[in-house]
């Protein structure tokens, strides 16, 4: 269900919040974050997105950011798709100790959603705000 907050500039500069479904905690641990920032990374080289300031906490990620080609909305998605199939794998892969309760909250989530398969990492929201002013800029 949208919550009303769009990308209608897809030039524009805006403040991002890319939530884990159900707040899990899943940035604690390092590997994780490393390919959130890889992912960031390639996305800036490859995409065209241009991140201003960018900041990882437990269980989401915010940014100020906006795109060179003006399609913001399809770098995100990109980005999502990339990083929930890569943290999910490592997950499975991986030396995870909270391996089956994450996969069960990703597991659950899915199945609230028509257009998810298996496992969903991410909200569908991106609570994107559009950054106009140096108040907003200083505030955030």
């Amino acid at each position: 269900m949208s919550t009303g907050y769009k990308i209608k500039d897809q030039k524009g500069l805006y403040y991002l919040t890319l939530q884990v479904v159900h707040w899990a905690d899943v940035f604690t641990r390092q590997i994780y974050k490393d390919i959130v920032v890889d992912s960031l990374e390639y996305s800036m080289k490859n995409k065209g997105l241009d991140i201003f300031a960018f900041v990882i906490m437990s269980n989401h990620v915010h940014l100020s950011a906006k795109s060179y080609n003006g399609d913001l909305s399809d770098i995100i998605r990109d980005f999502k798709r990339h990083t929930s199939k890569k943290i999910v794998d490592e997950i499975k892969e991986g030396r995870e100790s909270r391996k089956e309760w994450l996969l069960n909250i990703f597991e659950h989530a899915a199945k609230q959603h028509k257009r998810n398969n298996t496992y969903q990492f991410w909200t569908h929201e991106n609570h994107p705000e559009h950054i106009y002013s140096n108040k907003f800029i200083a505030q955030k």
